[in-house]
């Protein structure tokens, strides 16, 4: 029993994280908070749906579709919401206040282009299911787990060991300093904001494989967790992200589990609670020396 809860947390967990690591990243460069990520892996998973649903396609185009669409969608956000407010106003709270309204708008265009209504993906794309001496394990969650971890290690790899990856950790550690070395600062926000926004899109094509349920308005329960986990990992930390979402699905996993179902957010949002009023820079992040 307690081997399953964990696999079945494994597997949640790792979608938790892909949203969070693009919290992560945008803050990390930023300084700021995305509210609207939320709502790019709502659209994420709709754009899925209707790429399987138009195109009679499995979940590898489902994916694809989502990364690229939702990838786009980051980069018009950066453009529209944040560049332009974020030259006039400064870094911080006008531009971050400007993406409850993109979340907004997001949710507002998703419910009058495909309907308010829960949808799920069409019936051929049912996981086989197989029993691993204790532990059940579905196709859906072993594509979850996979496509998770590789976009992961390939989010690493990129970080490390590309040009635009080391300029990023540079842009994060000081934008000024970056800008006096000859980096553009600029397109590394754009092209931060299109690597988030596509990990976001992913994880809702997999989250909707997964409990088979999609509606404009489950990004907001999603944009509250992955927040969360950003401050239970560290703020600006995507290794704290990817370990914070794999802990904050176990933990999830286990309370349903174990107690109860309807305490299952209030648990979790408790344990981030604790957490925080005894290391406040998060598991994984850095005190700051005053």
């Amino acid at each position: 029993m307690l081997l399953q809860q964990l696999v079945n947390g494994l597997m949640l967990g790792s979608t938790y994280s892909l949203i969070a690591i693009g919290y992560a990243l945008i803050f990390g460069v930023l300084g700021l908070v995305h509210l609207a990520h939320g709502e790019v892996f709502m659209m994420g998973a709709l754009i899925g749906l209707q790429l399987v649903l138009w195109l009679h396609a499995g979940p590898a185009v489902a994916l694809i579709g989502a990364l690229l669409g939702t990838a786009l969608l980051g980069i018009i956000i950066e453009l529209t919401a944040f560049r332009p407010i974020r030259a006039r106003h400064g870094p911080v709270f006008a531009p971050m206040v400007s993406t409850i309204g993109v979340g907004l708008v997001l949710q507002e265009v998703a419910t009058k282009t495909f309907g308010g209504e829960q949808v799920g993906f069409p019936h051929r794309l049912e996981p086989v299911t197989w029993h691993v001496g204790p532990i059940t394990i579905s196709s859906v969650q072993l594509l979850i787990l996979g496509v998770s971890l590789a976009l992961m290690v390939a989010l690493h790899l990129w970080v490390t060991r590309t040009r635009m990856g080391m300029a990023m950790r540079a842009s994060a550690e000081s934008t000024l300093t970056a800008r006096l070395l000859g980096i553009s600062t600029d397109r590394v926000i754009l092209v931060t904001f299109a690597v988030a926004s596509a990990l976001a899109g992913a994880a809702g094509v997999l989250v909707g494989l997964s409990f088979n349920a999609i509606s404009p308005f489950m990004g907001i329960d999603m944009g509250v967790k992955g927040l969360a986990i950003m401050l239970l990992g560290g703020l600006g930390n995507i290794y704290g992200a990817m370990v914070g979402g794999l802990l904050l699905g176990a933990i999830e996993v286990l309370s349903v589990a174990y107690l109860a179902s309807s305490y299952r957010d209030a648990f979790v949002f408790a344990v981030m609670i604790l957490i925080l009023l005894f290391r406040p820079q998060g598991l994984f992040g850095v005190g700051q020396v005053r």
